[in-house]
């Protein structure tokens, strides 16, 4: 502060006189330059920054100091954590905004509790979840269904649409079969909402040979990974924002998910590495 505001023209004197600092620590400082630890430290904190913009500001001190491991860059978690404070590099907050969109489907079409709260898998393609959220634009809602592999932690199926029905979850169902093709032992959870507990969503299960779960009614933890994973895109990729139509936040939402967090985010479920490296 000093240098910089003597460069100002204001004098040297005056300037340590008032930040209580010696000249005579002033000018040995000036002859001493850079220590190597500062250096160290500006050197790491370049790489900090520059994870932590990669990451889109998502990252916290945890992720960051993860990502440096995988670098092959030896430091501690609570150094990244000082460094990050230092640049004021703040990873983005959950906002307190839910609203909840289950209406209960037919209950001629709920199905047993396969998962019952069991989110650990021991390979691909043996446990699915699936979930609706919305996504405020100017035009109105946009739905979201998503499907996630419970070894990977990868959305393998999601699509977006303007109605909540049968059709938008069946069609994600669709393209996570595409994608896998998984085996006739696959159980695949969601809630009872009237999107999954309906005819056409469980023909085309019946088809696939796969066996379907849903939640009890009224206990949110019983879907608490697919609904963990919609939590991190309204904090993620949305933001608290309401995109101006429904297109913007389509591409938004392809961009997060497709091309960040499939294949770049560090998954905290599965030791910090990326779902499609999990997947192999």
């Amino acid at each position: 502060m000093i240098e910089q505001q003597a460069a100002n023209g204001l004098s040297i004197g005056e300037l340590c006189e008032v930040l209580d600092v010696s000249p005579s620590a002033y000018y040995a400082w000036k002859q001493r330059g850079i220590s190597a630890h500062e250096l160290a430290d500006a050197l790491l904190g370049a790489e900090v920054e520059r994870i932590f913009q990669q990451s889109r500001q998502t990252y916290g001190s945890h992720r960051i100091y993860r990502a440096l491991r995988e670098l092959g860059v030896c430091t501690s978690r609570k150094r990244v954590a000082r460094l990050m404070r230092e640049r004021k590099l703040r990873s983005v907050r959950a906002r307190p905004r839910r609203m909840g969109l289950t209406r209960a489907g037919q209950c001629a079409y709920f199905a047993p509790n396969l998962l019952a709260q069991d989110f650990t898998a021991t390979r691909l393609n043996q446990k699915w979840v699936t979930d609706t959220t919305y996504i405020d634009t100017r035009e109105g809602w946009l739905y979201l269904v998503s499907i996630m592999d419970l070894w990977s932690r990868q959305i393998v199926g999601w699509v977006m649409g303007e109605h909540h029905d049968a059709a938008l979850a069946t069609s994600a169902l669709d393209m996570a079969l595409r994608r896998r093709r998984p085996g006739a032992d696959l159980i695949l959870h969601s809630d009872r909402g009237s999107e999954f507990a309906n005819a056409k969503f469980h023909r085309r299960a019946a088809d696939a040979h796969i066996r379907l779960s849903m939640s009890s009614s009224g206990n949110c933890y019983d879907n608490a990974a697919a609904e963990s994973f919609f939590a991190t895109v309204k904090l993620e990729a949305v933001r608290g924002e309401i995109f101006t139509s429904r297109q913007v936040a389509r591409h938004v939402l392809f961009d997060y998910i497709e091309v960040f967090y499939n294949r770049q985010r560090l998954h905290s479920g599965i030791d910090y590495v990326r779902p499609i490296n999990h997947a192999a």
